[in-house]
C-alpha cells in the first residue's frame, strides 16, 4: 500500500493532515526495526506538543523508542486501542496503527517533512549504514 499524500520524518514517524488535523503514527520500517511491540505509551489529551518533540514511547522486545511529533499543535485523540492491543503497530501501522490525532498549529510545518519518494531513498540510505 502506497502513502502518497503522507509526510515522513527522519525518526520514521507519519503524519496524514485531513481538515486541519495530522493523523500521526510510525512507519512500516519503523516497526520492523523494532519487531514485537508490546507497550505504547500515547501523549496525553489537550497536551501540546511541539514538531521533533518527544511526545510517547515504544516498547518493543528488542528495544525502548521515543515517539517524535512531526507536527506543532494539540494532541485532540489518542488511539486507545493500541493500549490492549499494542501490536496494531506491527500489524496495521499505517491504518488501525495510528498513534494520535494533532491539531495543526502551523500547517506549513507540512512542507518540511519528506514526501514518499524522498522517504524512501532516506531509508536506502539508512539500512546502507
Amino acid at each position: 500500500m502506497k502513502h502518497e499524500s503522507y509526510r515522513f520524518t527522519e525518526e520514521h514517524e507519519w503524519v496524514s493532515v485531513k481538515g486541519g488535523m495530522g493523523i500521526v503514527g510510525i512507519t512500516d520500517y519503523a516497526q520492523k526495526q523494532l519487531g514485537d511491540i508490546v507497550y505504547v505509551e500515547l501523549p496525553e489529551v489537550g497536551r501540546m506538543v511541539e514538531k521533533g518533540k518527544e511526545i510517547g514511547s515504544i516498547e518493543s522486545v528488542k528495544a525502548v523508542a521515543d515517539i517524535y511529533s512531526p507536527v506543532t499543535g494539540e494532541v485532540l485523540l489518542v488511539n486507545e486501542a493500541l493500549q490492549s492491543a499494542p501490536d496494531l503497530l506491527n500489524r496495521d501501522p499505517y491504518g488501525e496503527g495510528w498513534i494520535a490525532k494533532i491539531s495543526l498549529a502551523d500547517p506549513g510545518e507540512i512542507s518540511s517533512l519528506m514526501d514518499l519518494t524522498s522517504y524512501e531513498k532516506f531509508v536506502e540510505e539508512e539500512a546502507k549504514k
